[in-house]
């Protein structure tokens, strides 16, 4: 496993703070609020070290990971009480290992459909509200 260079999750430059906020390191992993907020708690989990296919990590990296995974996803539904949480990786433009965590909500946006990963409106808030929403993540990790 070794760093890409361009890699935004491994360089942690301008162009991943144009798309999210970090909010906290994991065991393998770390955390992000994902700026485009349709669906409210959506966030990012991305690997640490720079990998592309979960195949690249043995077992005990993989079982880590899907841990980190399942802790943010536990707090995301404790913070915002969605009725599902959809799960995206797909790298295909973006080789890193990462996960969506996209909180779905009946009668919302894209309810029994996949979620867009850059919708045409996009709902983005203010720093205030931001900060609100990593607080109420950090509180239930």
């Amino acid at each position: 496993m070794t760093t890409l260079p361009d890699c935004l999750y491994c360089r942690k430059d301008k162009r991943l703070q144009d798309l999210m906020i970090e909010i906290a390191p994991l065991a393998f992993s770390t955390l992000y609020l994902f700026k485009e907020q349709s669906h409210p708690g959506r966030c990012v989990v991305a690997y640490r070290a720079h990998v592309n296919e979960l195949f690249e990590l043995d077992g005990a990296e993989l079982v880590g990971f899907t841990r980190d995974v399942a802790t943010a996803a536990r707090a995301i539904k404790a913070a915002f009480n969605p009725n599902k949480i959809n799960y995206g990786a797909y790298s295909d433009k973006l080789p890193h290992l990462h996960m969506h965590l996209v909180p779905k909500y009946q009668g919302g946006v894209s309810w029994g459909a996949p979620f867009e990963m850059m919708p045409a409106d996009k709902k983005l808030l203010t720093e205030t509200d931001y900060t609100a929403m990593i607080a109420l993540i950090n509180a239930k990790l």
